[in-house]
């Protein structure tokens, strides 16, 4: 993109409106594609689906900010008008990468739009495969901050409903009478990630509510063994234990002996043998005899991306981690009793010097960073989005305008898009990662290189980012595999 310059406007406002316009054309193309031929749409790994008219356009100019060039409306929709001609299959699209390699390809060898893309689809074309056979059932166990996130996620992802389907909730009996309204409400409103999109209704006599036409049963039970979910038409379901209650594979377990389980997710750090899997970086360990498996922390799932890209390009010789961690429901508001070092102290009112595994646990995801790193935490006083700072010795010499080049091209180009963002502006804060979908966002801005030593700051949501990777995990754990296109990307 970078030979491409689009001449700046001589009315601003005309401009605006006439991008405006595309984008609000692209809404119901996006919205046809996805409900109908699961198909869904992006930009530059930024979904279209369910976006505002704002909100598509900002994606655009995301990419002229971290491309350093253009990407706009008039070039993303001709070719997102062209898609919508075509029968396809069920796939994951990018309309931003189709667009930029055509004007910079396509259009030099003479093509159309509409011949750029039937080659660039190819075998799409037509294509009547499905990811799944039939939709995979998933039950949440547990319905605290993660648990409601990865309802949202579910939900905004249902479509057509081949995929995953949210069937039920599982959680303990609350004390007051209008139990079940009260956590519909909870999924409703949200103080840090704000109002649920869509509706929700509360069906008492079928104890269910209807999330955006998705009935998710509330299922009451004490532990993962005493529930029969076929009763309520649930089979070979995929639980989600977002509890943390059980952290190793005999209690895990449990939720197999519950009729109409098959397998289970932890959202949490798993113990003793339990395999940790991070999305994107170890996730070909999964195999289809599997049926416990571990997510690992929030933590572990922002640094692994940026150390394995590290390690591979750079070598790692040693490095330690701190986590800059927003306090979480374990920390007291006010002074109290608590069985950890100094977690007893007030979380809204404290830096909290505390404990964290990621770093060793990063050992488990990536063998050949054992023992290499080390690491601890401060809880601060904010209510999500935290921070991981990398210390790291490395193997040979590097700039901080090379690191910087090489982490913008990992979050833009590699492999790693999904889990890694980039981030080059110099007045952003916590709270503008709130909802960002990736593992983590690398702050090129504060960037320090010393020769062989280089500090890397990291920010991540640690509720929403860490809960797209859960469900990234979910989609490989119900054998769910999206072709993508373009190909090279």
């Amino acid at each position: 993109m970078n030979d491409r310059k689009r001449a700046r406007p001589d009315d601003y406002f005309k401009d605006w409106k006439e991008r405006e316009a595309l984008a609000e054309g692209m809404i119901p193309l996006v919205g046809q594609l996805s409900r109908e031929k699961n198909v869904k749409c992006y930009i530059y790994g930024h979904s279209l689906v369910n976006r505002s008219v704002f909100q598509i356009m900002k994606d655009h100019r995301y990419v002229r900010q971290v491309e350093g060039n253009e990407l706009s409306e008039f070039e993303t929709y001709p070719i997102l008008n062209a898609l919508s001609q075509l029968e396809l299959g069920s796939a994951h699209i990018d309309v931003g990468r189709l667009a930029v390699k055509y004007y910079t390809q396509g259009a030099g060898e003479g093509l159309s739009i509409e011949q750029y893309v039937q080659q660039e689809l190819g075998e799409l074309i037509g294509s009547k495969a499905k990811p799944l056979q039939q939709p995979q059932d998933v039950v949440l166990y547990g319905f605290g901050r993660i648990g409601r996130l990865m309802a949202r996620i579910l939900i905004d992802k249902t479509d057509g409903g081949e995929c995953l389907r949210l069937r039920a909730i599982v959680v303990r009996k609350g004390k007051a009478p209008n139990d079940l309204v009260k956590r519909a409400s909870l999924l409703r409103r949200d103080s840090v990630h704000g109002a649920f999109d869509g509706t929700i209704r509360v069906d008492e006599e079928r104890q269910s509510f209807v999330a955006n036409g998705n009935e998710v049963k509330v299922i009451y039970a004490d532990a993962p063994d005493q529930i029969d979910y076929t009763a309520y038409g649930i089979n070979n379901a995929i639980i989600v234990d977002n509890t943390g209650v059980w952290r190793d594979e005999a209690g895990l377990s449990m939720h197999l002996k519950s009729k109409g389980a098959s397998k289970v997710i932890l959202t949490a750090p798993g113990k003793g043998d339990l395999k940790n899997v991070v999305a994107g970086i170890n996730n070909d360990i999964i195999t289809a005899d599997d049926k416990i498996i571990s997510a690992a922390s929030c933590t572990t799932n922002a640094i692994a991306p940026p150390l394995k890209a590290v390690d591979d390009e750079y070598g790692i010789v040693a490095g330690h981690v701190e986590t800059v961690h927003a306090y979480t429901n374990d920390q007291n508001l006010i002074d109290n009793y608590h069985k950890a070092s100094r977690r007893g102290r007030a979380a809204s009112l404290n830096m909290v010097i505390t404990e964290t595994g990621a770093a060793t646990a990063v050992g488990k995801v990536l063998p050949q960073l054992q023992g290499k790193l080390t690491g601890n935490a401060i809880r601060v006083p904010t209510p999500n989005v935290s921070m991981a700072i990398l210390n790291l010795t490395l193997a040979r010499e590097t700039t901080r305008e090379e690191l910087n080049e090489f982490m913008r091209y990992q979050a833009l180009h590699s492999p790693l898009r999904k889990q890694i963002d980039y981030s080059a502006s110099p007045e952003v804060v916590s709270s503008d990662f709130v909802g960002s979908r990736h593992a983590c966002i690398f702050d090129a801005q504060a960037t320090v290189t010393n020769g062989k030593q280089a500090v890397l700051y990291l920010w991540y949501d640690n509720e929403f980012g860490y809960s797209c990777q859960v469900h990234r995990i979910l989609e490989q754990m119900a054998g769910i595999d999206f072709a993508v296109y373009p190909r090279d990307s």
